[in-house]
């Protein structure tokens, strides 16, 4: 049953994705940029309801209240394509730093132009970083939010953290709050596979780190409160969901906070 709804869910996902550019981009392209965010929020919203709907995995987040006014950098843990584009509707007018290729893809390129995304040449490294730093102080300038996964991939659930430097110098640099995300969200939608497994996603915003720290002691603050809240859901996900399978690294990671044996493939639902 788990196979078939996840087979459902992944066409009706890619067809959603298709059949909304196709219908909604001529009214997209004329809007103003801030006010076309509608419809890719919408987008989102209508696959959290397919997912619930098809797979029976919902979601619920904490913590709304600690999000600023005005610009400030979200950081999300990133274990799966969930988080990559499931808090969209819960921030004002957020921006990513993304691969430049990504601007090359036909339609969903030119969405991404729209919004005023910063692209980065990867291959160019540290000589594009000036140019990269600007533009995102041009978009901070009109109170956006940057989202960056502070680890740079998805990790698996459970694994050790590996935290990239960057993210500290932004925050030396932009001098604007970070909001840490703890999630879990690898447990029910896994990287790099096509299985979904219903439950109930628990995404928590953590209190902003103000401006200021040397960018050695932000990182370390970063890293101990964002790991600490993902450990607590970690532990709470996986008791609120007795059946649902587990990776190695989750299964260990859970043995380690809780001193419990747990089966690394336990029977689905």
């Amino acid at each position: 049953m788990i196979l078939l709804r996840s087979m459902l869910f992944n066409l009706a996902f890619y067809l959603n994705l298709i059949v909304q550019m196709i219908i909604f981009s001529p009214a997209y392209f004329l809007m103003r940029r801030k006010n076309a965010w509608v419809i890719p929020k919408n987008w989102v919203r209508s696959n959290h309801w397919l997912l619930k709907v098809i797979v029976g995995t919902d979601y619920s987040i904490e913590g709304l209240e600690n999000l600023p006014d005005g610009p400030y950098i979200i950081a999300p843990k990133h274990q799966s394509f969930w988080d990559a584009y499931a808090l969209l509707p819960h921030l004002d007018d957020p921006f990513y730093i993304l691969k430049r290729e990504l601007t090359w893809i036909p339609l969903f390129g030119w969405y991404v132009i729209k919004m005023q995304m910063v692209p980065i040449d990867r291959g160019a490294k540290s000589s594009v970083m000036p140019a990269v730093l600007e533009r995102t102080r041009k978009q901070m300038a009109d109170g956006r939010q940057l989202i960056i996964y502070p680890e740079g991939t998805r990790r698996p659930v459970g694994a050790e953290p590996v935290y990239k430097f960057g993210i500290a110098r932004l925050y030396d640099q932009l001098q604007v709050p970070v909001v840490p995300v703890a999630m879990v969200p690898g447990l029910f939608w896994p990287r790099r596979k096509f299985i979904r497994y219903p439950g109930h996603i628990h995404v928590r915003f953590l209190e902003p780190i103000q401006p200021g720290m040397k960018p050695d002691a932000f990182l370390e603050k970063l890293v101990d409160v964002t790991e600490a809240a993902t450990d607590e859901l970690l532990v709470r996900t996986i008791d609120e969901n007795p059946h649902l399978p587990l990776s190695e690294t989750a299964r260990k990671r859970y043995e380690e906070l809780t001193g419990s044996s747990r089966s690394a493939t336990a029977s689905s639902r």
